[in-house]
């Protein structure tokens, strides 16, 4: 066994679509979050200035993209 085997095709081709994948999934997370809150979320944060919210969506973002590189990784 050299120390290569992750450079072969099939792994960094399944790599490129697990990250697509996780992406995907990060990105619909945060569409259907930015849905059931009453009000849009990057207006509140970019034109209203709401430093609060931003913080909220920001520990929110951290923890889809936790669960979903779980869901990866296995």
């Amino acid at each position: 066994m050299t120390g290569l085997e992750w450079l072969k095709p099939a792994v960094v081709l399944g790599s490129i679509l697990y990250a697509l994948i996780g992406v995907g999934v990060f990105w619909l997370s945060f569409v259907v979050i930015d849905k059931i809150t009453p009000y849009k979320l990057w207006e509140e944060i970019i034109e209203k200035r709401n430093v609060a919210l931003a913080i909220v969506v920001g520990a929110t973002a951290i923890s889809i993209g936790l669960v979903v590189a779980a869901a990866i990784h296995g």
